[in-house]
């Protein structure tokens, strides 16, 4: 009987099916692919003290993500890379991470770097992004399509300090003290119109260079003006502990105030006993609260058992809020482009955050205008609320 040999005939027929069924599934696999957050992290350098909360923060939820099955079946995956606070570095890692992987979610480190990537990002059109800046300029949906902030922008921030000051002291005087740098001088211009126009008198205004300086003849300016609120801006610690303890000394008896960046707990708690009674506004709650209406924080407290920043809460916040918007995009049956993930995110009305911020949130242009005063106890060695939320309309 002859033997007729069928296998080199049979594979030429079979190879085109093979291709079929491949193309078939890429649809199934694609479907499958991780979400990647990237970030340009300041795990070294003189923003190291934030850089780390804020990796530690992303990490923690996506690990409570992954645990829980990912978003609609697919694993988040968190790359970082250090940048320690450089723009070009930054710059440079960005174009690393999204050369290696299909990112769709972003955490920028810097006002600096949100400017000089924005291009890109409306170029790709596919990443949507957030970051440590709280820059009233990234404040503009029609510039910045593709970005948003984890909190009210540096105005907002003046603009709930100076309603609280109208609060308890109506027709009080304030005075501006901030560092000379673009982001020191970020909202000074636009709060002077909403102190007017909450019937409040700006009695002085004093630039100084950032860091450690001597401020002894700045604090004799504050003291001539004698206001009765000093709102600190553009500065992490330095020179405020200066301002703080010299106008002590010299018997000034105004309130001082600062912005999101001095406001972790342990950077007060480094003035000692001047620091008594500093305020300041803060977008979320501090680590230790144990209020009621906060698992998410107790959640937190479990994972970590030692105290933990306000820039760990911020990257805490960023990889929830790119959760929900990739929730909401997947489930509408939408591409995840930076457009679809931009309208899912101003879609989020009345989030509840776990209590991390202490209201329900609804997302305004690209900011989250929330903010509550906190008072620093020293005998407890803690932030406490002074104010109840304060949302902006």
């Amino acid at each position: 009987m002859k033997r007729i040999r069928i296998g080199s005939g049979l594979s030429k027929l079979l190879a085109p099916l093979g291709v079929a069924l491949a193309l078939a599934a890429a649809p199934a696999a694609q479907a499958e692919e991780d979400l990647v957050l990237g970030g340009s992290i300041p795990l070294s350098g003189v923003f190291a003290f934030a850089g780390q909360g804020i990796h530690a923060g992303i990490t923690d939820y996506v690990k409570i993500v992954n645990d829980q099955g990912g978003i609609k079946g697919r694993k988040l995956r968190y790359v970082p890379e250090d940048t320690a606070y450089k723009v070009d570095a930054s710059v440079a890692a960005f174009k690393k991470i999204t050369s290696q992987n299909k990112v769709n979610f972003y955490y920028g480190d810097s006002t600096g770097f949100s400017k000089t990537i924005n291009a890109e990002l409306n170029r790709s059109g596919n990443i949507l992004m957030t970051g440590a800046s709280f820059a009233t300029e990234l404040n503009d949906p029609a510039k910045y399509p593709a970005q948003f902030m984890l909190g009210p922008d540096y105005t907002e921030m003046f603009g709930i300090l100076l309603r609280y000051i109208a609060k308890e002291k109506p027709g009080a005087k304030v005075a501006f003290v901030y560092s000379d740098t673009e982001f020191g001088r970020d909202p000074i211009a636009s709060s002077r119109a909403v102190a007017q126009k909450l019937g409040l008198t700006v009695a002085t205004e004093i630039m100084t260079p950032p860091g450690s300086v001597d401020v002894s003849t700045e604090v004799i300016k504050l003291r001539r003006a004698d206001p009765d609120f000093t709102i600190f801006h553009g500065y992490v610690l330095a020179p405020i502990p200066e301002f703080v303890g010299q106008g002590k000394r010299m018997g000034l008896k105004t309130r001082y105030m600062g912005t999101f960046w001095t406001m972790d707990n342990s950077t007060v708690m480094q003035m000692g006993e001047d620091a008594e009674g500093f305020m300041g506004v803060m977008p979320y709650r501090y680590y230790y609260d144990e209020t009621a209406d906060a698992p998410m924080l107790k959640k937190i407290r479990e994972m970590r058992p030692q105290y933990q920043s306000t820039g760990y809460m911020q990257g805490f916040l960023a990889a929830m809020l790119f959760t929900e918007v990739a929730k909401r995009t997947l489930e509408a049956g939408k591409e995840l482009t930076s457009a679809n993930m931009k309208a899912a995110l101003e879609g989020i009305k009345d989030f509840d955050t776990g209590g991390l911020i202490g209201v329900p949130i609804t997302i305004k242009g690209n900011s989250i205008p929330v903010g509550r005063i906190y008072r620093a106890d020293t005998k407890q060695k803690q932030m406490v609320p002074a104010s109840d939320w304060i949302v902006l309309q």
